[in-house]
């Protein structure tokens, strides 16, 4: 008889999730029901309820669904859950001892490759090789090291949960997943009385060749990621090396010994424009920790900086780069489970021109009032960094590199040139940055906007001092 009420299989798109889930329905006693709480669907896609809890039901009490799950299973219940599922959910289930966890993991380059793929084909199921889609792709360095960043996120999450809650977990990686030893011995380990002659023939490995035959620039791929500890990589429960938050997004002016800690949401654009015209020009970003470290070290004299904005101001900024539509950008599933569920009516892509501003003021405020749960943690959305509190993200980078100067953007000018002035250099003015589309914040700015902001970003507006911002909005 099973230890455990119930089993979660953390994974990440692309690491043979599906076909670990096969195998164990194999067995009599275990039965894993997808991804049940997929943002989009519950437990498979185009499912919208399991045991009767739909999507809003979920949303409302998502820990209903595991109840649900132990009460009406013969044997031992499970569920697959990835970095962008339910936060609550994940917390609740790392601290509870009734609860395996079975962690699964694929060398993050592999998996990379796979889902690059994958989007390109439209397939991500295959159970027959007559119906294999194949293509090749091409490897984009800075995309790499951001997935990988994410993937590292997830996994001391993880690690951390099980370390403070004094646990352990059954690791398992993506090549030991046909390996029907070690499946019997997962379940073994789950507490099922049963084992099987083989592991399931329903799902097939799609890309089974080399990574040369499936990346475009294989070589280019090889030298840009030669500052990575390839052997470390694929380790389990976490990979190496450890960074802290957002350092391939920090920015290294070539001309000059300044490094820049851009804020995601805040002024980026304008400000590495002016790094890139220092000195004898150019800049470097896709950084890892040891390269950070390195270049300070042979740069004593170095400053960095980074800049704040005011949290409606970057809120705006950040709703219309990535809430309001745009072709073929990464935050479509957002989007749509927020205009689905939280009632921010963006437009389609092909209607952007009959968006009108009453609607973009609407939507704008439903979006900060959604804000509120998110980075309360009372949402399903995971925090993404992009409107995460500038106060996180700041404390985040800190464990890197602590900024010798937080500026904020009506102080930049003055500031920078100083800099410049410091090591010798005749720098050009710093250019604006570009305004907010299709609306901006001054064209829809009132006294209740300022106020869902604050309640969303109360501790931003407290921390920086923006309490005065209406009179600058005005």
């Amino acid at each position: 008889m099973s230890s455990f009420r119930y089993f979660v299989i953390f994974a990440e798109m692309r690491t043979g999730s599906n076909f670990l889930e096969a195998s164990l329905n194999e067995f009599d006693d275990l039965t894993v029901y997808g991804e049940a709480y997929n943002p989009h669907f519950v437990g498979h896609h185009n499912k919208s309820e399991l045991f009767g809890v739909d999507l809003g039901a979920r949303e409302k009490a998502p820990l209903s669904l595991i109840d649900q799950m132990i009460e009406h299973t013969d044997g031992l219940p499970g569920f697959r859950f990835f970095n962008d599922h339910d936060p609550r959910v994940m917390a609740k289930v790392l601290a509870d001892p009734d609860c395996a966890k079975i962690i699964l993991t694929r060398n993050p380059l592999d998996s990379y490759v796979s889902l690059k793929i994958a989007a390109q084909t439209g397939q991500w199921k295959l159970s027959d090789m007559k119906q294999r889609r194949a293509a090749t792709v091409t490897f984009d360095d800075k995309e790499f090291r951001t997935h990988l960043e994410a993937k590292q996120d997830f996994q001391l999450d993880i690690l951390t949960g099980l370390q403070t809650s004094g646990q352990t977990a059954f690791y398992i990686g993506y090549d030991d997943i046909q390996n029907v030893a070690v499946i019997n011995g997962l379940a073994k380990w789950l507490g099922s009385t049963h084992q099987i002659g083989a592991v399931s023939k329903s799902t097939k490995r799609q890309n089974p060749s080399s990574l040369e035959e499936k990346v475009t620039n294989y070589e280019e791929m090889q030298a840009q990621l030669s500052s990575l500890d390839h052997f470390g990589l694929s380790r389990t429960p976490n990979f190496e090396p450890r960074r802290g938050p957002g350092v391939p997004g920090f920015v290294l002016a070539n001309g000059a010994p300044l490094l820049f800690i851009p804020i995601r949401g805040a002024r980026q654009d304008s400000i590495v424009t002016w790094l890139d015209g220092l000195g004898s020009g150019g800049t470097t970003t896709g950084l890892s920790q040891k390269q950070l470290r390195q270049w300070k070290r042979q740069n004593r004299d170095h400053r960095s900086f980074t800049v704040l904005r005011h949290p409606l101001a970057r809120a705006h900024a950040v709703f219309c780069r990535h809430i309001v539509p745009k072709k073929n950008d990464n935050y479509t599933d957002v989007r749509k489970i927020l205009r689905n569920r939280y009632g921010v009516a963006v437009p389609n892509p092909n209607e952007i021109d009959q968006y009108t501003k009453l609607e973009h003021r609407g939507a704008f405020a439903n979006f900060l009032t959604f804000l509120k749960g998110n980075l309360a943690e009372q949402t399903s959305v995971r925090i993404d960094a992009a409107w995460a509190t500038q106060s996180a993200l700041l404390e985040g980078a800190c464990g890197v590199a602590v900024p010798d100067m937080v500026l904020r953007e009506n102080e930049v000018a003055d500031h920078l040139a100083a800099l410049a002035q410091r090591y010798g250099i005749d720098a050009k003015d710093i250019p604006e940055e570009a305004e907010d589309t299709p609306f901006t914040l001054s064209e829809i700015y009132d006294a209740d906007l300022e106020k869902l902001c604050f309640a969303a970003y109360r501790k931003d507006y407290i921390s920086f001092g923006f309490e005065d911002w209406p009179s600058q909005a005005a």
